[in-house]
């Protein structure tokens, strides 16, 4: 039993966020070293790209699961509690585990200064040693080549996509950026990527040739399509692996997740677990039912309330008297564009009351800009962190005929009761822009994720 209790590890742990940023594998490889390299204990599935990680991560995570693997899931950022980046299954990391953890790293690191990031990197990786998982699931954090979880030797490394996002860490151009997340590749690991775009692709193609990598593209490799007529389900197209020249074809699959781009995660997902077949095989019917429970809290998630409180994920008999909620982490251009192009086709509402806030480090006109027309009422807020920007900063980059719509108001709380009082039968609040803020809406709304130990 570790002495050290849970709120004074996450306490040590949010003290490290007083330290920035560190891009950089030497001070990882030099705890992990007197740690046992808990990394190498285990197979992993290493994930990079700009958006569409943890949808990812989400679906292999359900998947695998259903098909009877121990699977461990390390993802982030989390939206209230520390202990959802680091899963087991439907299960999150006990609090008695996680500070065992957290003690075995605070005494290596012997007052040596270590990053937020690297810590709980760290700490996923010894929890899954622990436990003895099957397989583990890894998320980058920011960028790649020198990201914390780029220690480990994956089975297959997959890269969503890629655009603009962490620019005063990553480059100001494209091909920067593309070669900082194209850094996962390792010599002679298969390489999974749902980027078509010429740019970046050519960077992720040149990486993967350097390191003698096998590239898996969508369109050429394996595709995804979604039904014309009902959305809810798609249909994929694997991978022809010789000599055997057999292809997967599954029809009718399962989305439980909104937004057309999803059927691209689902996609790369499988693909991906087509790689790792020959150790990991999966049936159809673990396919199918992996993808009909997954979900990803705070990302295009839909939920009507009542006055009581209560929760429902559907309102099919249509009663006025519930109020319509859409949360979405869209922080970077590429998110708020998906983020309209779901609000256009995706969602039925009359009305839109949209709740904003930013980090201040984000390019905060270009996702504010894309979302804002689409609003009937806009409150801009700020949720409590130290990068987040002032409303009147956000307010001052809306033209005149949107600044005639917004209010500002800075306390989240607040914020969102004057949406709810905005908001009227067959009008949506869309919470957006910060996944700080979307955690901090969460929480009223619907409790934590993590229960309480």
């Amino acid at each position: 039993m570790s002495e050290l209790s849970f709120r004074d590890a996450w306490s040590f742990l949010d003290h490290l966020q007083l330290f920035k940023i560190k891009l950089g594998l030497d001070s990882m490889r030099a705890f992990l070293d007197p740690l046992g390299h808990p990394q190498k204990k285990f197979p992993s599935m290493h994930i990079g790209g700009t958006n569409g990680k943890g949808s990812v991560a989400a679906t292999l995570l359900s998947v695998l699961t259903e098909s009877g693997y121990k699977v461990g899931s390390y993802t982030s950022p989390h939206l209230s509690s520390v202990r959802e980046r680091f899963k087991i299954g439907d299960r999150y990391i006990p609090e008695h585990d996680f500070a065992s953890a957290a003690e075995k790293i605070i005494q290596i690191l012997n007052g040596r200064q270590i990053t937020y990031f690297e810590f709980t990197t760290t700490l996923a990786m010894l929890w899954f040693a622990q436990e003895n998982v099957d397989l583990a699931i890894l998320e980058v954090g920011l960028g790649g080549r020198l990201d914390a979880t780029n220690v480990v030797d994956p089975m297959v490394s997959v890269i969503t996509n890629i655009s603009m996002d962490h620019e005063q860490h990553l480059g100001d151009t494209i091909t920067a950026v593309a070669s900082e997340k194209a850094g996962i590749i390792k010599p002679g690991i298969p390489v999974v990527t749902g980027e078509t775009e010429e740019e970046p692709l050519s960077v992720i193609q040149a990486t993967a040739k350097k390191q003698g990598s096998r590239l898996y593209l969508p369109g050429r490799d394996f595709r995804g399509s979604l039904d014309p007529a009902e959305k809810s389900l798609w249909t994929y197209e694997g991978i022809v692996f010789p000599p055997s020249a057999k292809q997967t074809s599954l029809a009718n699959l399962p989305l439980s997740m909104k937004g057309d781009y999803q059927v691209d995660n689902a996609s790369i997902a499988l693909a991906a677990l087509e790689i790792i077949a020959p150790q990991f095989p999966v049936e159809e019917e673990h396919i199918r039912s992996g993808l009909k429970k997954v979900t990803w809290p705070g990302r295009l998630e839909e939920f009507w309330r009542d006055e009581q409180g209560k929760i429902l994920r559907n309102n099919d008999v249509h009663d006025a008297s519930l109020t319509h909620f859409l949360l979405d982490g869209a922080h970077n251009p590429a998110g708020a564009d998906a983020l309209k192009k779901s609000l256009r086709h995706d969602f039925k509402y009359d009305r839109l009351v949209l709740v904003w806030a930013s980090m201040a480090d984000k390019d905060m006109n270009r996702t504010l800009i894309a979302i804002a027309p689409l609003a009937d009422e806009i409150i801009l807020t700020q949720p409590e962190a130290e990068r987040s920007a002032a409303p009147e900063i956000l307010f001052r980059l809306l033209p005149d005929n949107l600044q005639n719509k917004t209010v500002c108001v800075r306390d989240v709380k607040d914020a969102l009761q004057l949406a709810v009082k905005k908001s009227r039968p067959a009008s949506m609040i869309c919470v957006a822009g910060s996944l700080y803020l979307v955690g901090r809406v969460r929480q009223i709304l619907c409790g934590e994720l993590v229960q309480k130990q």
